[in-house]
């Protein structure tokens, strides 16, 4: 994820100048890591009988090895696929910006592999262990959880800019995203303020990318240039989910035998109005001049940045009006408890995986 957001300043910064970039380097080299160390478990948990592993092990094609492990191989072989096929479609196509490309959802579904890999390598040992190696586990699981919502979010990062957030499209995509991943890493651990914990994960990762990025210098090598740049601008400050995962931690410890889907509806409810409650005003600020320094990095606008944009203006484009303002609101409540519902069983499942 380092990488990842490293590679997105470089191209908000200066461009795509060469493929051979320290953020790409960066990115591959995870792939490499996660192949390699994945191969190995599976290869000797195969070669040898007597391995620590063999008993808690699945079989795939003659292989064994942790259930974790094949996912994230796979995941580490489809991100180094992915960089051929990136460099091949700019020469074909030309250098563009664009987080949502082929080549880019290639790379996407081998980094996510990886980490739902190192998830469940996690939780296979996790869940047949007590006490003190449960909790340095658990410890574990958080973060990777936590990166997870990191690399969900990056996805979604050309579709919630401040200028978009008083749209109720904006709270409907974070409804599809924020609910099944907070629900299903919650119930999953079992512990009491695992969401609060997974949204402070991606709450601190963002600050720390938004703070350190722009110590260092860069200029733009692509045209057109609209807007000045000197140093490489930094990912837009995090969206306070933390502020839903703690409400829905705080339900959640007084509501342990409701059913499913009654505590999936309020859960969906709840993540919706306090998440809208929090972040509706902050975008208020955010697009104030009390924003526009380095702590909330509201004065960074990449060079390519049309002069006369929303975006550069400081100004929100316009909420959805009348039957298109309720049918986005309808929809984003009924995607908040769904996707609620299906985190809390992904959950249940996770908590039963013993390979």
């Amino acid at each position: 994820m380092t990488g990842v957001h490293w590679d997105i300043s470089w191209h908000r910064s200066i461009g795509r100048d060469s493929f051979w970039t320290p953020a790409h380097l960066d990115i591959y080299f995870c792939g490499v890591l996660a192949g390699i160390s994945c191969g190995y478990l599976i290869l000797s948990t195969t070669l040898q009988p007597a391995s620590p592993l063999r008993e808690s092990s699945v079989t795939l094609w003659g292989f064994r090895g942790p259930l974790g492990a094949f996912i994230a191989a796979w995941g580490g072989i489809a991100m180094l696929t992915s960089a051929p096929f990136d460099d091949w479609w700019h020469a074909a196509y030309g250098l563009d910006v664009k987080i949502l490309s082929p080549p880019h959802m290639v790379l996407a579904a081998g980094m996510m592999a990886v980490q739902i890999g190192a998830l469940i390598l996690i939780l296979g040992r996790m869940n047949r262990t007590q006490g003190r190696e449960r909790a340095r586990l658990g410890a574990l699981y958080l973060y990777v959880g936590g990166m997870i919502l990191v690399c969900i979010m990056v996805l979604l990062m050309e579709l919630t800019f401040r200028s978009l957030m008083h749209t109720v499209h904006f709270y409907h995509l974070l409804a599809m995203v924020g609910p099944l991943v907070l629900a299903a890493l919650a119930r999953g651990s079992g512990y009491r303020w695992a969401a609060t914990a997974v949204a402070g994960v991606y709450t601190t990762f963002l600050l720390l990318m938004g703070w350190f990025l722009p110590l260092f210098p860069a200029q733009p090598k692509l045209g057109p240039v609209y807007q000045h740049v000197t140093q490489f601008i930094p990912p837009e400050f995090p969206l306070l989910l933390i502020v839903p995962a703690l409400a829905l931690d705080l339900l959640w410890q007084r509501t342990g035998r409701w059913g499913g889907w009654r505590l999936s509806l309020v859960s969906g409810a709840v993540f919706l109005a306090v998440f809208a409650a929090v972040q509706w005003p902050f975008a208020d600020f955010l697009m104030s001049p009390a924003a526009r320094n380095w702590f909330f990095g509201a004065k960074y606008f990449e060079y390519f940045a049309s002069p006369n944009s929303m975006y550069v203006h400081y100004r929100f484009f316009a909420a959805e009006q009348d039957a298109l303002f309720w049918r986005e609101v309808g929809l984003a409540l009924a995607s908040a408890i769904l996707m609620t519902r299906l985190g809390l069983a992904a959950g249940d499942w996770m908590r039963s995986i013993q390979r």
